[in-house]
């Protein structure tokens, strides 16, 4: 059995960075704007997606999640810049107001 699994990116506004790994991205981004977990994410406001890898693999996903966190945060910067030059929030538009089921 395959399911996918996802390396993703969140931020502040101020470009706090917090990298993570989740087998439902849509439920752990509602999770991250809804500050529903006592974390870092939750301390710095980082809600907004802004980068995200998906995967087929668990541990090809958690190689990638430890790589990026092991990356200089200018590496981290340049990675979300090659594919989100705006740092645009990628979940803009999932919920509608709706918590995601």
């Amino acid at each position: 059995m395959s399911r996918t699994l996802y390396v993703y990116i969140v931020a502040s506004r101020s470009r706090v960075i917090y990298t993570g790994m989740t087998n439902d991205l849509v439920r752990r981004v509602w999770e991250h704007k809804q500050r529903l977990t006592p974390s870092f994410t939750k301390r710095y406001y980082a809600d907004r997606l802004v980068y995200y890898e998906m995967f087929g693999d668990a541990r090809l996903a958690i190689a990638r999640e430890k790589q990026i966190k092991g990356l200089l945060r200018a590496k981290k910067v340049a990675l979300i810049e090659a594919q989100n030059p705006k740092w645009r929030d990628l979940s803009e538009g999932w919920y509608k107001g709706a918590a995601p089921r």
